[in-house]
């Protein structure tokens, strides 16, 4: 189904400039609740970390938390922002403990123009392929035509030594993308992240993703390896994203494209 509005939000944040992200969406944790349950806001933005356009919570189409001895249980309403919708845990967590959360929205179809498609391509630093098969469709008049669904997942620090969250998520295979944080936690300043992406519960190799701090403009690229695992430093104490997009043919309509947005938000600590 079309959707106008979701559309033309697209094409505004694509369209806003050269600097310009594809439209990426996250968690962003807020103060917990009075009885310790864990609040995040989920909204979509340029670059992280602002976030400029609201998720409706109708576009939801599963969410969850987990953390360790617990069942999965749906993440709850809590508010409405223009910015953000804002969501918590079911349950209260305790302040040690780690948890991992995650939604996945309802699957759009969009066209966009020839230069802002340019701007995307860019910006998901996609693979010659697709670059290869667009130029082809575009050589022959064809407007560009996507069907996009997104996964945003949290992963929200132990404050005590913990194994990665990784098998907390043994439930999720269903999703259709997934990025599962396999690095021993608390992530400190100095460590190294990794994390394992997933299409369809299957390792996805060659696809690269960008890691972004909250502290400077600037990310880092890296290409998943034959187990769709990636490693890469985190140097500062800062709220990080790794991001990426799987774009590919679709299979359904010819001369479209399907895409698979990710993104995986987490905090990385101080050194004691």
């Amino acid at each position: 189904m079309r959707r106008p509005l979701q559309a033309a939000l697209f094409a505004a944040l694509l369209g806003a400039g050269a600097a310009a992200s594809a439209h990426d969406s996250w968690f962003a944790p807020l103060p917990r609740t009075d009885r310790g349950e864990a609040v995040f806001a989920l909204g979509t933005g340029n670059q992280f970390p602002l976030q400029e356009i609201t998720i409706p919570l109708v576009q939801l189409r599963s969410h969850g938390c987990q953390g360790p001895g617990q069942r999965l249980a749906p993440m709850r309403w809590v508010a409405d922002r223009p910015t953000a919708v804002v969501l918590r845990s079911a349950r209260p967590v305790p302040a040690p403990a780690a948890l991992s959360c995650w939604a996945q929205l309802h699957p759009i179809s969009i066209d966009i123009d020839d230069v802002t498609v340019e701007v995307y391509l860019k910006e998901v630093s996609a693979l010659p392929a697709v670059r290869e098969r667009w130029a082809a469709l575009r050589g022959r008049g064809v407007r560009w035509q996507e069907s996009y669904t997104k996964v945003a997942r949290v992963e929200l620090n132990a404050l005590e030594p913990a194994a990665g969250p990784a098998a907390l998520a043994a439930d999720l295979a269903g999703l259709p993308i997934d990025l599962r944080l396999e690095s021993p936690l608390p992530l400190r300043a100095g460590d190294t992240l990794r994390a394992q992406l997933l299409r369809d519960g299957q390792p996805l190799a060659g696809l690269p993703l960008e890691l972004r701090s909250d502290l400077s403009p600037l990310g880092v690229w890296r290409q998943t390896d034959a187990e769709g695992r990636v490693s890469v430093p985190v140097p500062l104490a800062a709220r990080w994203v790794l991001r990426g997009v799987d774009l590919r043919a679709s299979e359904q309509q010819a001369d479209a494209w399907d895409s698979r947005f990710i993104t995986l938000a987490f905090e990385v600590l101080p050194r004691p």
